[in-house]
């Protein structure tokens, strides 16, 4: 890796370890073993740092969510979606331990968020399309527009659900990746009142696993 990439990579570390208000660009520096100027010859400041692994994330998601063209959805393909989806939020889960504060302090980080969310329901709502023409579900347009939107909003409030309405004293960090995956169980319930009659068995069984890991 060039400099630039070991820096991107050591303040995702330390942001997932710490928090990313608790550590500064000298931080990143001294981990590195790198002098601040040499940092901040790639990066003017940590906001850009945080900027540009949030891309990252962003290319991660999009890549996810693409309907396969050469054969009909799956359910096997429904539950890889959903755990990409949910492994990309725990590599990069300092940004949605503190998802508001982010947009609320960068309004390039909030204009570009509030696009690929936009990108992002057009998305999961050509998923829930493909499951209805593969006859998984049975679904109206407009049920899709509403799926697809609690989908996403179960999805992104997820980790803030962790930290909050199920705080667990025991535990230094609320979100863990066993904790974070449960969410995929949540997202399946919201599907299965469309569910044709032939999967429910085989969606039951997939949906379950995640709960009981």
């Amino acid at each position: 890796m060039n400099t630039k990439e070991r820096i991107l990579e050591a303040a995702l570390v330390l942001f997932n370890d710490r928090g990313e208000r608790n550590v500064t660009t000298n931080h990143i520096a001294s981990h590195l073993g790198i002098s601040p100027g040499n940092l901040y010859y790639h990066f003017r400041n940590k906001s850009e740092i945080v900027f540009e692994i949030y891309q990252e994330y962003e290319r991660l998601v999009d890549q996810t969510l693409q309907v396969p063209k050469d054969h009909e959805l799956t359910i096997e393909d429904k539950a890889h979606y959903l755990e990409a989806i949910f492994e990309g939020m725990w590599v990069f889960r300092f940004l949605h331990r503190d998802l508001a504060y982010f947009l609320e302090s960068d309004e390039r980080l909030r204009d570009r968020y509030a696009e690929f969310s936009r990108r992002c329901l057009e998305n999961v709502g050509a998923i829930y399309q493909g499951l209805r023409k593969a006859d998984l579900i049975a679904i109206t347009d407009e049920e899709i527009t509403a799926l697809a939107i609690n989908s996403w909003l179960v999805a992104t409030s997820w980790a803030t659900y962790l930290r909050t309405a199920v705080y667990d004293s025991n535990l230094e960090d609320q979100i863990t990746r066993d904790r974070l995956r449960k969410g995929i169980y949540q997202v399946f319930a919201l599907e299965r009142p469309y569910l044709k009659e032939h999967i429910k068995d085989e969606v039951e069984r997939v949906q379950l696993s995640f709960l009981e890991q």
